[in-house]
């Protein structure tokens, strides 16, 4: 039994050395340690401080350039007869001028025996016009608007098949086609520099070669990752196969390519586009007045710009 002379050994601070680790007294002694004293304050992350100058140049930098780039492009939208035919009139008037079709774009509407034909085109101003009454004069076009400035509604739709196994694999899967059109036509390179590279890359990236549960990693991170790029965008996956998926995407054709750019390094295998469809917004109420008198206050001159007398 210990006396109190033992105990007090132990409480005392400076005799806990004494305690061996493996005895019944250690948790006593660890705790007369820690009893007058405090926790250390745990760490805190505050936010970094910028100075005005600091702040400015890093405004400064972070802002692109900007580039004053004039585009060419115009909208034209046709009302044209539902028959046989307006379609290559159409393209003809416009093949005849020289003119560079970026979109083209016919169906039908809800009234009976009437198409709506949207046309994209690149050239000036003045060319355009010209093209307008030269396709409007023609018999089966009803009207031909140009919504080149006008407040519009653009959609385009996509579907992209992208692989799911990786660029590497991508990129070995063209190769072996183009060596197989090659050989068909009677173009093989037989440089030793040329086969080499084919059989390394058929020895290590043909999907043929990978293990089943690599493969299976492979397709389950990258379509993760493609799944995730495409809700971004607004888009989905339509459909999903063996080696690769197809996305669906319907926005605005500027934002259709910036995603073609995101999505290419996955591999893209083949795309589609159907070409850019629009409609005119319709202004609120109270806006037409609006620039009825914007329109009006523009031709009107102030009393200090009129003539003496």
């Amino acid at each position: 039994m210990l006396n109190r002379f033992s105990l007090n050994r132990v409480y005392n601070a400076t005799s806990i050395k004494y305690v061996r680790m493996g005895s019944s007294l250690s948790a006593l002694a660890y705790k007369a340690m820690q009893r007058n004293m405090r926790s250390p304050p745990l760490p805190t992350i505050g936010s970094p401080t910028w100075s005005r100058d600091a702040a400015i140049s890093s405004i400064l930098y972070e802002t692109p350039s900007t580039q004053k780039i004039e585009s060419d492009s115009h909208v034209l939208q046709c009302l044209v007869q539902n028959e046989p035919g307006v379609l290559a009139r159409v393209s003809s008037a416009l093949a005849g001028r020289g003119f560079n079709i970026d979109s083209l774009v016919v169906s039908k509407t809800e009234v009976k025996d009437l198409s709506r034909m949207t046309i994209v085109l690149q050239g000036k101003a003045s060319v355009i016009e010209q093209a307008r009454r030269q396709i409007e004069d023609l018999v089966p076009v009803w009207a031909v608007l140009d919504y080149t400035n006008a407040p519009l509604v653009q959609r385009e739709l996509l579907l992209a098949k992208v692989s799911l196994l990786g660029p590497e694999y991508f990129a070995d899967l063209v190769a072996h086609h183009q060596q197989s059109h090659n050989h068909s036509m009677g173009l093989n390179d037989t440089s030793a520099t040329a086969q080499e590279q084919l059989e390394y890359r058929r020895e290590k990236f043909h999907p043929n070669n990978i293990p089943l549960s690599q493969a299976l990693r492979h397709k389950h991170e990258h379509l993760e990752g493609i799944t995730k790029l495409a809700e971004h965008y607004g888009g989905k996956i339509a459909d999903i196969s063996d080696r690769n998926c197809i996305i669906e995407l319907c926005a605005e054709p500027e934002r259709v390519s910036k995603f073609l750019r995101h999505i290419k390094p996955f591999g893209i295998i083949e795309t589609v586009r159907t070409g850019m469809s629009v409609l005119t917004k319709t202004p609120m109420d109270g806006e037409l007045e609006q620039l009825e008198e914007m329109s009006i206050d523009e031709f009107e001159s102030p009393e200090g710009d009129l003539p003496p007398g």
